[in-house]
């Protein structure tokens, strides 16, 4: 009997190391705050994207530098091997202007693929890539994308099973635009389609939204961190920055940041596998203009990583759905001071979900949750 009771011990305690090793979340490096940085790390570090490689190890990447649109800020990332974090490399830089939001993913071909903008302002920005045939271990030269073409604009692309990819991309240049950015040739020739908006007269603020338009800025917590709040618009500005999803067959959907006066999640269908789409319309999930992402499970169901607020970036939550249309919120990944914005989120081969987002912009944290913490969707 003590012998069993021993064993029992053992097994529990090995259960719960494993545990720990397979989860891995918590910061990818620690912010210069902390005390602890090591060199070279950043002071701004934003707009981050997961992939699972090959071998199972995850790499991530985002933008760093002294403060966003700097000419300093760079790309950089950073692989998970064996539960540890690897020390931050740099992986793209431009010429005296800033880097913007990394998009990594694999393409139908097995290359590792790193798009990203470079410029002073979203404006004005350029599209650029580097890929690897080694898993991010050494990358190509970079190459310009051609005029007009932005690449993922900050959200992974959709690889269909054919090898199609259907990228979200946008223009931030007075009013805001989506566009759908298609490739059957593995990126080498895009065709373009937009753009895509939302028309004004469906912006009409709810409750929260307006709520939300009077709410004065919280002090500083005890910590001295400051929530900054991003209100709702006065006008109908636009839509940016869309997560495509494969709801059903030929129907593909996309979410998108809005900077809205109802300050909520805008969607726009396509339903032949992303040639062309309607214009966008709101669901009731609220949006502090700030960027989300989507991914559908295999088993069909849709999981959202979303800040669940009108006019601020915490909390950061999870929600899923069994439709696309209507979301159960079941995780808070954060709900302190500050902000937790500008998430990506994957689906791993064994099932897990691969979330990596922006830690007050001092860092980037990952967090890895089982599949069966993913509770099923209420029915609408």
């Amino acid at each position: 009997m003590r012998i069993v009771r021993w064993a029992s011990a053992l097994l529990l305690i090995m259960g719960m190391h494993l545990a720990c090793a397979q989860s891995n979340s918590g910061l990818i490096f620690p912010p210069l705050a902390s005390g602890k940085a090591l060199p070279g790390t950043q002071r701004d570090n934003h707009a981050s994207t997961v992939v699972e490689l090959r071998n199972g190890d995850i790499m991530a990447a985002w933008f760093g530098g002294t403060r966003e649109g700097a000419p300093d800020v760079a790309i950089y990332g950073a692989r998970l091997h064996h539960g540890k974090w690897s020390v931050p490399v740099e992986l793209a830089r431009a010429n005296q202007v800033a880097c913007w939001n990394p998009v990594l993913f694999h393409t139908r071909d097995g290359r590792l693929w790193l798009y990203y903008k470079y410029g002073t302002h979203p404006s004005t920005w350029a599209g650029a890539r580097k890929w690897s045939s080694d898993e991010g271990r050494t990358w190509s030269a970079t190459e310009d994308l051609p005029t007009g073409i932005l690449g993922p604009i900050k959200d992974k692309p959709l690889v269909q099973k054919d090898g199609v990819i259907v990228s979200g991309s946008s223009v931030e240049n007075g009013k805001w635009n989506a566009w759908i950015e298609r490739s059957t040739d593995d990126g080498k020739t895009w065709t373009r389609f937009g753009p895509i908006t939302v028309p004004a007269n469906l912006d009409v603020p709810g409750p929260g939204a307006i709520a939300a338009s009077h709410q004065q800025p919280p002090p500083p917590s005890n910590t001295g961190v400051h929530t900054k709040l991003y209100m709702p618009s006065r006008t109908t500005i636009g839509i940016i920055q869309p997560t495509i999803v494969q709801l059903d067959g030929n129907h593909l959907r996309f979410y998108a940041r809005s900077h809205s006066r109802s300050a909520q999640i805008a969607v726009a269908d396509s339903y032949n596998d992303g040639k062309t789409w309607t214009q966008a319309h709101f669901i009731d999930l609220p949006n502090p203009s700030s960027g989300i992402d989507a991914v559908r499970l295999k088993d069909g169901r849709i999981v959202l990583v979303f800040n669940n607020s009108y006019n601020a970036r915490t909390p950061l939550n999870l929600a899923v759905s069994r439709d696309g249309d209507h979301f159960t919120v079941f995780r808070t990944l954060e709900d302190g001071p500050g902000q937790y914005s500008y998430p990506a989120i994957v689906q791993a081969r064994n099932g897990d979900l691969l979330i990596t987002y922006s830690w007050r912009r001092e860092t980037i944290k990952f967090v890895r949750i089982p599949l069966n913490q993913v509770p099923q969707p209420a029915q609408p």
